[in-house]
């Protein structure tokens, strides 16, 4: 019960230090997010599963939890909240306990000869590419053939940003600034990142935690949405990664899924966005165009991903701290960078940006919301390709927040983020759990992904490999089938010279 305790009182410390200056907007703000997951799960088409029955009721739980810690410590100081958090950091490490925080991102190529492997390894995931179970055995040659056709597309696009993406540099700059504000903050820390797909890799950053004999690790990723397909499929590896190792096994750590909500990371966007908009002439006008970078739309309504709620309700966060500040731009989200034939997360970013250039929008602020670092999709995809099918679709003025880099108010909310986990190393609070919203992790790498991934299932396929009826999917694939079918029989008319088309002379008999 010792550690429960702790946990919660680090919980309501955390929330108290947030929302204690205005309990109503985090009543309402705690209502708009019940009812955007609630809805959510109650559309999905797994109601029957385990999600259905797990999830909502954490959902619920966690949000009357936190209504009544609203309640119970709104009268508390944040002066005596500060010393407390203060007390909490210089109290997390004993003896020769090192801290270790693990970041994770995707990767990116670095030079234009890695563009090929690095999408191999993109696309030889199986949390990016999802094949039905009887075809699993072409992921690693489809992901071949792919990266190999996609390749030299790819090139010309990091060709004209440089020759390679920034990702890495930028991270790496993130480290380092996140372990300066840590050791200013009292807490002394390694910080160290792991890439997904290109160097450094995870398992390349696990290797040297292990060296430098880390006894305590915070894993953040650096997506402040959680999703299947990024944090999701680094957690995986994480857990995977973990079990096979005896050190592994007994270092103490937890995980931050998701900080999307932080009051610091809101007030950054903020501020990003607040200085764009002073470079346009009637700052009034500017439509807040949010493009996020999308995901297949089986992954939320068949697997459960959270990533579509925690998007739109991050925009809203967002959107309401501008109202604060006397912004009221009408503003939009959409989804860009989708993959390959299947239905992805809509509505699309340049068919969005089409239709207002239609409706007579003239100015566009673009505001990269899923991505804290620059790199093709910013840099490439939105600064070239969007830019200029907007001003094809009529609008004359078109602006672009950056990318929040090194952003000081956000370096230092994610350096809070750390110092409000510690309590939870090691140690897995009930309270933290059924709290989904709270700004302290869920617990350890299998403790997180049992919360949306009870069973460790396969994930749905985006298209399903046989479905008949009168549905998207089934069609689909009913059509294919018909076609098939038809040029089978062509060929063999042909090929053979008997048939029901030379029977009934629409191709000629010969003998």
């Amino acid at each position: 019960m010792g550690s429960l305790d702790v946990g919660s009182l680090s919980l309501s410390t955390s929330l108290q230090a947030r929302f204690s200056p205005r309990p109503a907007f985090a009543v309402r703000m705690l209502d708009n997010w019940s009812a955007v997951h609630m809805e959510s799960w109650r559309k999905s088409s797994q109601l029957k599963s385990v999600f259905a029955n797990f999830y909502p009721r954490l959902i619920y739980r966690s949000y009357q939890t936190h209504k009544l810690m609203i309640k119970r410590h709104s009268s508390i100081s944040e002066a005596f909240m500060t010393s407390e958090t203060k007390e909490t950091a210089s109290n997390v490490l004993v003896g020769n306990e090192k801290l270790g925080v693990l970041l994770l991102n995707l990767g990116g190529p670095e030079t234009l000869e890695d563009v090929q492997p690095f999408l191999f390894n993109l696309f030889a995931d199986p949390d990016i590419i999802r094949l039905p179970r009887l075809f699993r055995f072409l992921q690693k040659p489809l992901a071949q053939f792919v990266s190999i056709v996609r390749a030299p597309k790819s090139k010309e696009g990091y060709a004209s940003i440089g020759g390679g993406s920034p990702l890495r540099q930028i991270t790496d700059a993130q480290a380092e600034e996140l372990r300066k504000a840590l050791c200013d903050k009292n807490v002394p820390a390694k910080v160290y990142v792991g890439m997904r797909y290109w160097h450094p890799f995870t398992e390349e950053a696990i290797e040297q935690i292990k060296r430098d004999g880390i006894t305590k690790l915070v894993v953040l990723p650096l997506y402040p949405q959680f999703s299947i397909s990024t944090s999701g499929s680094s957690l995986r590896l994480l857990e995977s990664i973990f079990r096979e190792d005896e050190y592994l096994v007994n270092m103490q750590h937890t995980v931050i899924p998701s900080w999307y909500q932080r009051e610091g990371y809101i007030k950054a966007m903020a501020n990003l966005i607040e200085k764009e908009l002073e470079n346009f002439e009637s700052r009034q006008k500017v439509m807040i165009f949010f493009s996020a970078h999308g995901v297949p739309l089986a992954y939320v309504e068949e697997a459960g991903d959270p990533y579509k709620a925690e998007m739109e309700e991050c925009v809203e966060l967002i959107m309401e701290e501008l109202e604060r500040r006397h912004i009221t731009n009408a503003y939009t989200l959409a989804y860009q960078s989708r993959v390959g034939p299947v239905e992805w997360l809509r509505p699309y970013t340049d068919e969005t940006i089409a239709e207002l250039g239609q409706k007579g929008v003239k100015s566009l602020l673009a505001v990269p919301i899923s991505f804290v670092s620059e790199h093709i999709e910013t840099l490439e995809e939105i600064d070239v390709e969007y830019k200029e099918l907007a001003m094809k679709s009529g609008v004359r003025n078109w602006g672009r927040v950056p990318a929040l880099g090194c952003e000081p108010t956000f370096i230092a909310d994610l350096a809070d983020a750390v110092i409000e986990s510690l309590p939870y190393v090691g140690a897995m609070a009930v309270s933290n759990l059924e709290a989904r919203q709270s700004l302290v992790p869920l617990g350890s790498v299998e403790e997180l992904l049992a919360a949306y991934d009870t069973k460790r299932e396969k994930l749905p396929p985006p298209v399903l490999v046989w479905e008949w009826g009168w549905t998207r999917s089934a069609e689909t694939w009913n059509g294919r089938a018909a076609m098939i079918a038809v040029l089978g029989l062509l060929v063999l008319e042909v090929t053979t010279g008997q048939g029901f088309l030379h029977q009934w002379g629409i191709l000629p008999l010969f003998h």
